[in-house]
């Protein structure tokens, strides 16, 4: 199985903290999507006879297009690939985009997955992330959305906001859950350079909050999805039993996937690409029926490096068996010999043939992968 991404770059305002690749929305979206259903023509061959399982619609913001222009750029995709019976094909959204008459539109769609960009329920939050809704507007799309019989459901929301204390990171929580979301992935706020916030920071008009606090949030989150019955699958994702994201999941799983729109990635298992981060000179590429993109061969080592990277954030962890099959008996040795003081720490546990990080573990996970990784230059 593999999965399709599709990147719609445009925003009608920019978030205060979004890295991400974006242009400004604009009202004629032709020349775009054409370009888009040309690149998945061209591309048709990339996956192979692999069945797609997975779609999702990324961006940017999708919500900006029209429910019919959605619709044109998924009937392409099936046309040009081979797709599963049942695929999922989630959108992300934003709260502002939602009306009745986008919905009653997506229902002719194959969308069957809703992620709402909501953030948090605080406006304070939502004006220091320059997010163009507020709370109410986010609480009129959810109901909206639930009212038009969508049952797989989808919220973002972040956490380590600066001027957001534990008590509010709570509530948010709490608000979240008392929708009947399915799915919840929560992501600490960081201040990437070339950033709003990154200037704002530099200029000392807001302080992170501290590693204490961001902690502490990072704890409660789990406690609470744990008490809403979500499994936390993923370090930033949480989910209803039959409710985690099968595309995701995939990534993790180091599952091929093709990239389609400017920026956007494909990885087929042994090589990953990215496409030119530009929009308009994708467009006038696709129209000359070529593709501008870098590529990058992975060797051995950096795809065991990649695999300790995805596998150790998710509740499936390191599959000692895979890890000896097709890294061999050095592969294995060295995550054995390595992973005994994260084990004998508290930090990791041995499942059988599993190594999975400990809720412990997860606070530091990022210093735990990075030195079970292979040392660069070696």
């Amino acid at each position: 199985m593999a999965g399709i991404y599709i990147h719609i770059p445009f925003c009608k305002k920019i978030c205060s903290y979004c890295d991400f690749y974006h242009v400004m929305a604009q009202s004629d979206n032709k020349q775009y999507i054409n370009a888009l259903n040309h690149e998945a023509r061209l591309r048709r061959n990339y996956l192979g006879a692999q069945s797609v399982s997975t779609i999702y619609i990324g961006g940017g913001t999708p919500s900006v297009l029209q429910a019919d222009e959605i619709k044109s750029i998924l009937d392409n995709i099936v046309e040009n690939f081979k797709i599963d019976k049942n695929p999922e094909v989630t959108i992300e959204v934003n709260p502002d985009d939602i009306s009745d008459e986008f919905l009653e539109g997506l229902k002719k769609t194959m969308v069957n997955r809703i992620s709402v960009g909501i953030q948090s329920w605080r406006d304070q939050d939502l004006s220091l992330m320059n997010r163009r809704h507020t709370a109410s507007a986010a609480a009129m799309a959810l109901e909206k959305i639930f009212n038009a019989a969508y049952e797989n459901v989808t919220i973002d929301l972040m956490y380590g906001i600066p001027g957001m204390k534990t008590a509010d990171w709570a509530s948010n929580l709490d608000i979240s859950f008392s929708y009947g979301i399915k799915h919840l992935s929560a992501y600490h706020l960081t201040i990437e350079e070339g950033t709003m916030l990154n200037r704002m920071k530099q200029k000392g008009m807001l302080t992170e909050i501290d590693e204490d606090e961001s902690t502490a949030q990072f704890q409660l989150l789990i406690e609470k999805a744990e008490a809403a019955g979500f499994i936390q699958y993923e370090i930033s994702n949480f989910s209803l039993p039959g409710f985690l994201s099968i595309h995701n999941s995939n990534y993790w799983k180091q599952v091929s996937y093709l990239g389609l729109g400017p920026s956007a990635h494909s990885f087929n298992g042994y090589s990953r690409q990215w496409n030119i981060r530009d929009v308009n000179k994708y467009i006038k590429a696709i129209e000359s029926d070529s593709l501008l993109f870098d590529k990058e061969e992975l060797d051995r080592k950096t795809r065991f490096n990649e695999y300790i990277m995805t596998s150790l954030r998710t509740m499936w962890g390191i599959n000692l068996d895979y890890v000896e099959d097709v890294f061999d008996k050095e592969g294995y040795d060295y995550i054995r010999n390595l992973s005994g003081k994260f084990i004998d720490y508290g930090l990791m546990r041995q499942e059988k043939q599993t190594l999975v990080l400990t809720n412990q573990g997860k606070m530091i996970s990022d210093n735990i992968i990075s030195e079970l990784m292979l040392p660069v230059g070696n």
